[in-house]
């Protein structure tokens, strides 16, 4: 009797074996069909995602903070209504916004392209409030 049970398990390996060659030969078979019907290094079309903004708020900030801890970044922001020297009163925060660091980062370069493109057709942006006042101490 445990012969018997010997031989079926023998047997069902042997018919599990045929099987995965089988489907391996017909893989590679598909294969190169696969890779003839491909267009050839064609380059990729950008993904376009589809944004709903219908109850979206616009709001304008001047001022912002970054905090974080190491799961997510917090950038709050918010309008100084003095903003040259240190405010005499708090600055209330608007809004508030937390991600992880993976989106930070995808934030960041697109934050770099956009600034570049502004600078390379309206110059470079000086984040320098004493300067931009004062054009002299750019000189001296």
């Amino acid at each position: 009797m445990a012969e018997d049970k010997d031989e079926a398990v023998e047997a069902q390996e042997e018919n599990t074996e045929q099987a995965e060659d089988s489907a391996a030969e017909e893989a590679q078979a598909e294969a190169p069909a696969a890779a003839e019907s491909a267009p050839a290094a064609r380059p990729q079309q950008p993904i376009q995602v589809q944004v709903d903004d219908a109850g979206v708020t616009c709001s304008y900030a001047n001022f912002c903070r970054v905090t974080g801890s190491p799961e997510e970044l917090i950038v709050d922001f918010a309008l100084n209504p003095q903003p040259m020297g240190v405010p005499n009163n708090p600055i209330k925060i608007d809004e508030r916004i937390v991600m992880n660091f993976y989106t930070a980062k995808r934030l960041l370069g697109a934050l770099q392209m956009s600034i570049q493109r502004h600078e390379a057709v309206f110059g470079v942006l000086e984040t320098n409030i004493q300067k931009r006042i004062n054009p002299q101490q750019q000189q001296g």
